[in-house]
Order: structure tokens, then sequence, then C-alpha cells
């Protein structure tokens, strides 16, 4: 039960970077790592299976560029990301909100 709510939460971390526009995996690592005050630090091994898996499911998409001579993978939030973003997101905030009313 612990690695799926870890799943959906990195799910959600990946798609809310994504949101802003296409990245390539080095910059969302950063991205994740910068947004975090360091906290969300993760290493390549977590992100791209995760990435891999939002792809095979369709909630983003990726695309082969060419920038200094190096091939990059970019990926990019699709509509129905979009939206599974959104609800999980809804869900997420609902859940931060009941907790903070049994810890006050």
């Amino acid at each position: 039960m612990a690695s799926a709510h870890v799943t959906r939460s990195l799910d959600l971390l990946l798609m809310g970077v994504l949101r802003h526009g296409p990245a390539h995996g080095y910059a969302i690592i950063s991205a994740l790592r910068d947004g975090s005050g360091g906290q969300f630090d993760l290493a390549e091994g977590s992100i791209y299976p995760a990435l891999h898996r939002l792809e095979n499911a369709g909630l983003i998409a990726s695309t082969i560029q060419i920038a200094q001579g190096r091939r990059r993978r970019s990926y990019t939030l699709t509509p129905k990301g979009r939206e599974e973003f959104l609800t999980q997101r809804r869900e997420w905030q609902g859940f931060v909100a009941n907790m903070q009313a049994v810890l006050a």
C-alpha cells in the first residue's frame, strides 16, 4: 500500500513539473530539487521508470531532440495528463486539508 502512495505522489510531482511545459529528464530532476529546496533530490533511477510509466499510460508524451550534438528525450504533458494532474492535485489538497484538521 505504501509503495502505491509513493508512486502516485511521484507521478503527481512529475506531472506538476511538466504542466509548465516540455522538459528533458535532467531539467525535471533539477526542477524537483530546486522547487523543493533540495527535499526532492531524486535519482535518475527513480525518475526515468516513472516517466516511462506515465508515457505508457498516455499521460505524457516524449520526443527526441538534438541539442548541442546530443540526443535528448523531451517530455510533455498530454491533455489526458493535464486532466489527471488536476484530479490528483485536488485529491492531494483534500488529503492535506484533512491532515491539517486532525493535527491542528
